[in-house]
């Protein structure tokens, strides 16, 4: 066979084949903007960190999530801004294969607002993880606008979820409150304390070991002999 009769025929194959296990690329698109991505970034490096001694739960960002009934990767994806699954292997993965993960859909899904996709993530997109994922938290913010907004499944239909006094709205399923905190969507704890990136935590370590030092000179103590 030629290049030319091999690339006709790779150009006729059809294109709801099933492919291998595990063998699905994420295809999403590029991010909209620079903020979109520090979002999604700041989300997933927060909760890896506030989870980082559990292996049960997958959390991702941009990420294609395959569910055609056929198996077929040309068919019926979505790729959430950031989502979270539950009672899962916490490993890496080229893509979310629904009938790879036991018919596992995720337990949480945020949606990051623009002008060309907000319409879809307030319509069809919230249709489609209420009906079909059955995703218990649902989640939209605007970085830009301020916008934000949750749902959370009650009898097969979202209702939208209440706001605490500083303005939070709580996962039901991660156990924590999603709240804005200057400018940008952060986790906060049961009692509405701001979980802490690896580099917060850092700082605000150096900032105590600081104050103790202080402390000990004050008493004639010098730390740096302890």
């Amino acid at each position: 066979m030629t290049i030319a009769q091999e690339l006709d025929s790779k150009k006729g194959i059809c294109q709801d084949v099933i492919f291998p296990p595990g063998d699905l690329y994420s295809d999403e698109p590029p991010l909209e903007t620079e903020l979109h991505l520090r979002q999604i970034i700041l989300l997933f490096k927060c909760l890896e960190w506030l989870w980082r001694d559990r292996n049960d739960f997958y959390a991702a960002g941009n990420l294609t999530i395959y569910y055609s009934p056929r198996q077929l990767k040309s068919e019926h994806f979505r790729g959430p801004d950031f989502f979270v699954v539950l009672g899962t292997e916490r490993k890496t993965r080229k893509s979310w294969v629904v009938w790879e993960e036991y018919g596992k859909y995720p337990n949480v899904i945020l949606e990051i607002l623009s002008e060309s996709t907000a319409n879809t993530d307030k319509d069809l997109k919230k249709t489609i993880y209420q009906d079909t994922f059955r995703t218990p938290d649902y989640f939209w913010f605007d970085p830009y606008t301020q916008e934000f907004a949750g749902f959370h499944l009650v009898d097969g239909e979202y209702q939208p979820l209440q706001a605490s006094e500083q303005g939070y709205l709580w996962s039901h399923q991660l156990g924590l409150y999603l709240g804005i905190y200057q400018g940008l969507l952060r986790f906060f704890t049961r009692d509405e304390q701001l979980v802490p990136t690896p580099e917060e935590t850092a700082e605000l370590l150096e900032q105590k070991g600081k104050r103790l030092a202080a402390k000990l000179r004050e008493l004639n103590i010098d730390p740096d002999t302890i």
